[in-house]
């Protein structure tokens, strides 16, 4: 029978293992290394039930552990599955699960990460062909466990870089949603936007400065107008500033979750996170964010609402022609 891993995708401790219908309560405490007394020291309890390649999560503390985008409510419990992403405790702490199907040929438990995340990098570079993008608005399978590593890697790669200093990196989205789409990232790691705090108000100053500097060197900033922000639900564990074009004319833009993740309140414009940073200390996503990801599809420009993805891009070039 297959045997189960839960792994930190921030390397804060080696791989747990959960054994086929026992169940694990991890929370604050030694095991995970997590300290925030947000999170229960009963936090969460996992049961895996390896012979069906899923893992049952079930929230025990009052704040909200997720799934994905999806909070699972105390006292209920939803299934975990490979490619998911398990948040402890408000959309930190980010973990997955491995099933190994040879326990005799298993690697050891600390080799689990590194050797999965390599290869989903791999991964990354072969789904060209049907490109997502960096972005938090993606399918259940796009924004899995491992889009943080692969955004790591991006931020290291020569290739990807526009722009760089001592604080940030600029990188080209791997799947732009339009035709200039940047993405502005800390080499600080900060995990999401509820990690922020009043500290962090010089860095994102820094980094929507650069953001500017982005829009007024592009060849078009005349003719096209920019928004610069942050997705309310990152499904990566790094925070990262959008900076798009409002032309939305790619390929890669090609459902619904894409579109309204930049085109409703999903959408968090720079300033409006700074402001609130400097004036609450911390960044407040509204809740039911996800449902705006459900609306139906409406022009930015003049919001008529159209029936189809292939519609709207239809629509958008009476906006901006070619």
């Amino acid at each position: 029978m297959p045997t189960c891993w839960l792994v930190s995708l921030e390397r804060i401790h080696k791989p747990i293992q959960l054994l086929h219908l026992q169940t694990v309560v991890l929370g604050r405490g030694p095991e995970t290394t997590i300290k925030d007394k947000k999170c229960s020291r009963q936090q969460v309890e996992l049961n895996a039930e390896c012979n069906k390649g899923y893992v049952k999560v079930k929230q025990l503390g009052l704040n909200p552990t997720s799934v994905d985008s999806v909070v699972v409510g105390k006292g209920h419990e939803i299934k975990m599955k490979p490619g998911q992403r398990l948040h402890i405790v408000n959309q930190l702490y980010p973990y997955t699960v491995q099933f190994k199907e040879d326990t005799r040929c298993l690697k050891r438990p600390q080799e689990l990460a590194s050797d999965d995340d390599k290869s989903h990098v791999e991964a990354l570079n072969m789904k060209a062909a049907t490109p997502t993008g960096h972005g938090e608005a993606n399918d259940r399978s796009e924004s899995g466990g491992h889009w943080s590593q692969g955004l790591k890697t991006s931020m290291q790669d020569p290739k990807m870089q526009v722009y760089k200093d001592d604080k940030v990196v600029v990188i080209k989205d791997k799947y732009p949603k339009a035709r200039y789409h940047w993405l502005v990232l800390p080499w600080q790691s900060i995990p999401s936007l509820k990690a922020l705090r009043e500290e962090h108000c010089d860095l994102l100053r820094h980094m929507q400065e650069v953001a500017d500097q982005m829009v007024q060197q592009c060849p078009h900033a005349s003719s096209l107008r920019f928004r610069k922000g942050y997705h309310a639900i990152p499904s990566m564990s790094h925070v990262h500033l959008h900076v798009i074009s409002q032309d939305f004319d790619s390929p890669c833009l090609k459902n619904k979750k894409h579109w309204n993740s930049f085109t409703t309140d999903y959408f968090i414009e720079s300033q409006d996170v700074i402001e609130m940073l400097g004036t609450n200390g911390r960044v407040t996503v509204k809740e039911g964010a996800s449902e705006l990801l459900k609306l139906p599809l409406r022009c930015h420009m003049c919001h008529t609402q159209l029936p189809t993805i292939p519609a709207l891009k239809q629509h958008l070039k009476s906006h901006f022609p070619s």
